[in-house]
């Protein structure tokens, strides 16, 4: 969570419907701290798919062959 030195202050127009869906989901107990856990997840999850594509490239530049030993995939 960000500091108070942290902080700026804004002036949104969001829906409010939303924010108390997102705030009871969250469980927040305000409206800031309900956008500041939306914001974090989104980081998080920014960060888990770039390291996901990271991982992803290093496999397939890896040159490993996969075997459907199975036959479930068409190729």
């Amino acid at each position: 969570m960000a500091t108070t030195r942290n902080r700026s202050h804004k002036h949104f127009q969001l829906d409010a419907v939303k924010i108390k869906r997102a705030q009871k989901a969250l469980r927040a107990k305000t409206e800031t701290e309900t956008i500041e856990r939306a914001l974090d997840l989104a980081i998080a999850e920014h960060q888990k798919n770039r390291l996901v594509l990271e991982a992803t490239e290093r496999f397939v530049k890896s040159g490993i062959e996969i075997e459907d030993v199975y036959g479930t995939v068409d190729g």
